[in-house]
């Protein structure tokens, strides 16, 4: 067992959602042995450590978030030797590999969850969050709402009993109240943990605890019941006993998705020294677009009400705990034409200008498949195209309301199937993902944006990213310096520097589409310009100019 170190301060993580990556048996499906293939790939861009969705055997509910088997590779996937090939491949590129770990909910097809309701006396049954019903078992225990837009319950056959499950009906809620899942749990992070693996992204980690009174909640409306489970009572206390009795004994990281946490909650969970997790994905930036952090009640985007939430998110954490920085991932629709980008004219410029903006803030940042090319959104125009569950489930409840059309409109626009579109690797019929038709249609515009084109321009985005990349490794202005936001309330530039010593790095980065003037770069020598987008710099800034200032 390994020392624990910080080496995730220094590293850049690239998501990797696997059915969606490269299909190495044409298939139609993306694998293991594909992702293999695709290996030198990563370490030309640069990153260093690979965090990949799941890939667990699974009945595949919610693309493999619904584990059956937490010790073995769902098969269209590959096997177990893959897998440790594919780790061993990694390892000797330099690059560390972080696993989704699952444990709020397993499938309905885990060995534990078929005994658990089967036989009321089993060991397993206390496994999960079971109550009876009411009105003889017709309706469900209270009125909790979970995330995928339907009820948080369902019923066990025709008893009087109910599970919670607060996604799909394929994913019943753990009791983690019960200390043999606690145990269970620690003995899958040392199962992978022992075979090579570097940490784990920790998905919804803070809905694990819930408060025990399961009385119903008013009004019952989206979410009804969060209250109850989203940061529950216990959750530190879990989390540092995890980390306790398991993490701390490795060379790992973890990071939790940790839906509606609060500021203070964010400090608690990433503060080293309550030993609970390193870091932690605030999502106040990517709600900025939408009201009340619902997507599907999108508004006008505006660069200063992005510029302070992911400034709140930096000063909250400052010497407290550790920001990732991210822009996109599977559950988030395509960054390009979001966020202030553009698409068509200037779409290359303000996707770097986006990139700049979040990169070299303090944290570890992410990049999502695709993100470096510029992926954009899949242009949808029926459900019949979409294979996520969350859509399918928000479809019903759109159906009955009026105007339609225009909401539907909008599904297409934020399904999380947008991320979800097989990787584009060059021009050919199935983008050189596979040779046979995907799971999932191939986006229409990989005629001009794929790895081939991107690799064979030097003005790409790719390039761009391997730039920002190569700056950061070993930069410690950029890992440890002090944060301050420029102008904060200009609509038109996301300006920031990171100060350490007498050594600062400035960021500057116009989101216009006009040639604008920002005053305070008159304070700062082109000579001292690492990175741009644009070769010659004048008075004013050119549409979506980024220039990135190193003064030793």
């Amino acid at each position: 067992m390994n020392k624990k170190t910080n080496w995730f301060k220094d590293a850049i993580i690239y998501q990797i959602y696997p059915r969606s990556f490269c299909d190495g048996n044409n298939d139609g499906l993306g694998d293991i042995p594909g992702i293999i293939s695709k290996l030198d790939y990563l370490k030309e861009l640069g990153v260093n450590c690979v965090w990949l969705s799941p890939v667990y055997d699974s009945p595949q509910c919610d693309n493999g978030y619904d584990i059956s088997n937490y010790r073995d590779i769902y098969p269209p996937f590959g096997t177990l030797d893959d897998f440790k090939k594919m780790l061993s491949e990694m390892h000797k590129r330099g690059i560390r590999l972080i696993m989704d770990l699952v444990v709020n909910h397993t499938s309905s097809e885990h060995v534990w969850f078929k005994s658990a309701i089967s036989d009321k006396n089993s060991p397993y049954r206390d496994y999960y969050i079971i109550r009876k019903g009411k009105k003889n078992g017709k309706k469900p225990p209270n009125n909790w709402q979970g995330f995928f837009g339907e009820g948080a319950w369902s019923r066990i056959g025709d008893s009087e009993d109910w599970y919670l499950r607060l996604f799909a009906k394929g994913q019943p809620d753990l009791n983690w109240e019960n200390p043999k899942v606690r145990e269970e749990v620690k003995d899958i992070l040392r199962y992978w943990l022992d075979m090579g693996v570097d940490g784990f992204r920790c998905d919804v980690i803070n809905l694990i605890s819930k408060k025990q009174d399961f009385k119903s909640r008013f009004p019952a409306i989206a979410l009804t019941g969060k209250d109850a489970y989203i940061t529950g009572p216990r959750l530190h206390e879990f989390l540092h006993e995890l980390n306790v009795d398991v993490l701390s004994h490795y060379d790992c990281m973890t990071v939790g998705e940790t839906v509606l946490a609060t500021k203070k909650e964010n400090i608690l969970l990433t503060d080293p020294k309550r030993e609970e997790l390193d870091m932690i994905f605030n999502f106040s930036h990517t709600d900025s677009d939408n009201f009340f952090g619902v997507k599907y009640f999108y508004r006008k985007f505006k660069l200063t009400r992005f510029k302070r939430r992911l400034n709140n998110q930096q000063e909250n954490l400052k010497g407290r705990g550790w920001n990732s920085l991210f822009i996109e991932n599977h559950d988030q629709r395509r960054s390009v034409g979001r966020f202030g980008s553009v698409l068509g004219e200037y779409e290359t410029q303000s996707s770097e200008a986006l990139a700049a903006s979040y990169f070299l803030l303090q944290g570890t940042p992410f990049i999502y498949e695709g993100q470096e090319i510029g992926m954009r959104n899949a242009e949808f125009k029926s459900l019949d195209e979409i294979d996520d569950v969350e859509s399918h489930n928000i479809a019903k409840i759109l159906s009955k309301f009026p105007f339609k059309k225009k909401f539907m409109n909008l599904l297409y626009e934020v399904s999380r199937d947008n991320a979800r579109t097989p990787m584009l690797w060059d021009d050919s019929e199935y983008a050189g993902f596979s040779i046979v038709k995907p799971w999932l249609r191939v986006n229409p515009s990989k005629d001009v944006i794929n790895v081939k084109n991107a690799l064979s321009n030097k003005d790409s985005l790719f390039y761009f990213y391997k730039k920002l990349i190569e700056f950061k490794k070993n930069n410690k202005v950029i890992r440890d310096g002090e944060f301050k936001m420029i102008a904060i309330n200009n609509p038109y530039f996301f300006a920031y520097e990171r100060t350490l010593n007498n050594e600062k790095v400035v960021v500057v980065a116009s989101f216009s589409k006009k040639e604008r003037k920002f005053a305070y770069s008159n304070k700062l020598n082109s000579n001292d310009i690492v990175i741009s987008n644009y070769e010659n710099h004048g008075e004013r800034f050119k549409p979506f100019e980024v220039r990135i200032y190193h003064i030793k």
